[in-house]
């Protein structure tokens, strides 16, 4: 179902995930290149490893706090074709993260935010190459996604982007999360003025792994159900468009894009980060693109070749 509110919430978390990691240690949020950091080099990857620290730890604040918001993933089936279809569909999309130097945070949340044109055109590409891979693989697949269940009946169906809200508690503890995280943005930096520049990084990066693991499980964006029902905009069934993930970009993408105008970071900034000497951004531009990173991106697009139906839903990673 279409859930305005947790989404809108847990999207304001993403913003606050990528802006206190940058105006603290100076550097992008790109999840797949820290990944790729801890694998190939892990001695020289303390801070990505804090990062996904933080990421482990968010589990519980929902698990305690909000655990109706916890996603529900598919009984995987003990298959040879199962398991190679699975292996295959990650390969390609870390191929093309690999090759797109980059994935959903590092271009939509953190490059759009920067009005990179690497960004910008690695997501024309691959978010075009979802939704028609969606249509195309829906359009021959005979398991297409049903409308969603009704919040009060189950065995009754609407269609998917009919706004469900959560009951109060839920929204007030949603609310008071968001305000708490704000304020440890603001107040953690303080309390870590006299500290080690080294150990004040490691913490922002557990904190900013925190909030983004928070801001992808009450977004929906750890749900693969809801972001394939997301795609489903493209698909020959219009009822199991589910339009929640939208509001990523107009509450995690847009919040930090002003931000990023107001400082305006770059290279040749008179300002830093509060605990580096310098800004980390990258220094690609569209003149460095090659065939490489537009099959990268469409590469990584093509994630929606994995089942449709309910028990069988597959996602990126973030």
């Amino acid at each position: 179902m279409f859930t305005p509110v947790e989404t809108a919430c847990g999207a304001l978390l993403l913003h606050q995930a990528t802006s206190v990691l940058l105006s603290n240690n100076g550097k992008p949020l790109g999840v797949s290149g820290m990944l790729r950091r801890c694998v190939a080099a892990p001695s020289r990857s303390t801070l990505a490893i804090c990062f996904l620290i933080g990421m482990v730890l968010s589990f519980l604040p929902v698990y305690l706090l909000l655990p109706s918001l916890l996603p529900t993933y598919p009984v995987f089936e003990r298959t040879w074709r199962a398991a190679l279809w699975t292996v295959g569909i990650g390969a390609l999309t870390g191929w093309g993260t690999k090759n797109s130097n980059g994935c959903t945070s590092g271009h939509m949340l953190s490059g759009l935010s920067h009005l990179s044109g690497r960004s910008a055109l690695a997501v024309a590409i691959f978010f075009p190459t979802a939704l028609l891979t969606s249509l195309l693989s829906s359009s021959s697949s005979a398991d297409a996604l049903p409308p969603c269940a009704s919040s009060t009946n189950s065995n009754d169906h609407m269609p998917c982007y009919i706004p469900s809200y959560p009951p109060a508690s839920t929204t007030a503890t949603l609310v008071l999360l968001v305000a708490f995280l704000v304020f440890q943005n603001l107040a953690l930096p303080r309390l870590l003025r006299d500290a080690p520049k080294s150990t004040a990084r490691e913490a922002i990066s557990v904190l900013s792994g925190l909030e983004f693991g928070l801001g992808l499980l009450t977004s929906g964006m750890a749900s693969p159900l809801k972001v394939v029902r997301f795609f489903a905009l493209a698909s020959p069934r219009p009822a199991a468009f589910d339009p929640s993930l939208s509001l990523i970009l107009l509450f995690g993408t847009l919040p930090s894009l002003l931000l990023n105008l107001h400082h305006r970071p770059s290279h040749t900034s008179a300002t830093s980060p509060a605990f580096d000497r310098k800004w980390h951004l990258p220094t690609k531009t569209v003149r460095d693109v090659d065939w490489r990173f537009g099959a990268g991106a469409a590469a990584f697009g093509m994630h929606e070749l994995g089942p449709k139906d309910d028990a069988n839903a597959t996602a990126t990673l973030p």
